[in-house]
């Protein structure tokens, strides 16, 4: 059923809607019947309705879907199982505005690419698509191309306040200022808009894995590439769902272990961070190999920050709840001003550490971190931390991540490699 939401919502090219008051209404009537889905007795149609809206307003509308369709437990399963769709496919834009984009582009290089491209593409995201191309040399590649007009788009949602708000609503309690939320949302978004900077941030990662035997990460072409357009090697792999439901148990392990040191591993030990783990960015081959796709929304953190995770974390292993605090004050964060307070911060804490906290094999028990997956029960306490906005996207998209790796049932000693990255920043 879902293959066949799927093709229908593919089938049609559409240009990204870019009138401001047009987003805004649309942007905000999404909002609220997502609000009033999480209601009992809505049916299918009432969910393939809201995913379609917000997978022709693409950009943060669409990342919205995304991180709803995998970490919040609070989402009703018929919700989020049809949201699961947007992880890889949307409305394309229209074929005329893709060969004009890449024209713009590339110059006399498109010449190549057009002779070559596939015009239906294989993935559509928020921010671009994707096509597959055959070179004249025999060579496969991904080609990625920025929808037109998104730019404009994203701008016109952050410009309007209540843009903002309507997506920050997601995501954080009524009530609360949301100014430093959504100037970070703002950032990474428009960040991703840039396809240079995605390919340095690619670059740099092929880099650091070149040999790491079960991470793969796409070699940029940078002579196809350009601002709107990344072209890389194409690399093949099973869909999350299909890997999960299929590979071994000795697979999935091996692909559990992969992820958590391609996002913790590499934030501990280079200070950065891919900070979109969502299940469509992800291919798998039958051993458990991963390729990871977009790297559009990668930050770099300031070491500091870094530091201060780790020594959260080593907090948290001990029960010193005062030093756990005392590490997120250090960069900024307000420690809790009453015992209530206190009480709902170490519940927080504790569930975004607990599957790092004891030692030994096993997997990611949606019961010990089920505190970090509901973003409608966990976001006003991380909010009463007042924590920087860079980290407090670091906390969520972290959850994230638990979320894919709980799916996965990947099974590793977490505590253990976790703790080797942290030693080696706080000594």
């Amino acid at each position: 059923m879902t293959d066949d939401f799927e093709t229908q919502l593919t089938a049609k090219a559409a240009q990204v809607p870019t009138g401001r008051w047009q987003r805004l209404w649309r942007m905000g009537n999404t909002a609220a019947r997502v609000g009033a889905l999480m209601l009992p007795g809505n049916d299918r149609a009432q969910a393939e309705a809201i995913t379609r809206s917000l997978a022709e307003l693409k950009g943060l509308a669409m990342k919205a879907g995304q991180m709803l369709s995998y970490v919040d437990a609070a989402v009703p399963p018929e919700l989020q199982q049809v949201l699961k769709t947007l992880q890889q496919s949307a409305q394309p834009s229209p074929w005329p505005e893709v060969e004009a984009q890449l024209r713009a582009s590339l110059g006399e290089q498109a010449e190549a690419l057009l002779c070559a491209l596939e015009r239906k593409p294989i993935a559509v995201a928020s921010i671009g698509q994707v096509h597959r191309a055959t070179l004249a040399d025999g060579r496969t590649v991904a080609v990625k191309v920025r929808h037109p007009g998104i730019e404009r788009a994203l701008e016109g949602d952050f410009r309007t306040a209540l843009g903002g708000t309507s997506f920050a609503a997601l995501l954080l309690p009524a009530g609360v200022t949301v100014d430093g939320f959504v100037h970070e949302a703002r950032s990474m978004l428009l960040s991703e808009c840039d396809y240079d900077l995605e390919a340095d941030r690619q670059m740099r990662f092929h880099a650091l894995l070149a040999d790491d035997a079960a991470l793969r990460v796409p070699r940029v072409l940078t002579e196809l590439s350009a601002n709107a357009v990344l072209s890389s090697e194409y690399c093949d792999g099973e869909r999350f769902d299909t890997f999960r439901s299929t590979a071994s148990a000795a697979a999935r392990d091996r692909a559990g272990e992969a992820l958590f040191r391609f996002h913790v591993g590499s934030l501990y030990q280079h200070n950065l961070f891919h900070a979109d783990p969502h299940p469509g960015n992800y291919a798998f081959d039958a051993s458990g190999r991963v390729t990871v796709y977009d790297y559009g929304c990668v930050r770099e953190y300031p070491r500091p920050i870094v530091v201060a995770l780790a020594r959260c974390a080593a907090a948290m292993r001990r029960e010193d709840l005062d030093g756990a605090f005392a590490a997120l004050a250090a960069v900024g964060a307000t420690p809790p001003r009453s015992s209530d307070e206190r009480e709902a911060l170490h519940a927080l804490l504790k569930g975004f550490f607990a599957p790092l906290l004891t030692p030994g094999r096993r997997r990611f028990d949606v019961g010990v971190f089920s505190a970090g997956r509901n973003l409608f029960e966990d976001k006003r306490r991380l909010m009463k931390l007042r924590l920087p906005p860079e980290m407090l996207f670091l906390f969520r998209l972290r959850f994230g991540l638990f979320s894919v790796l709980h799916q996965l049932g990947a099974e590793a000693d977490w505590a253990e490699l976790e703790q080797s990255w942290a030693q080696g920043c706080v000594r």
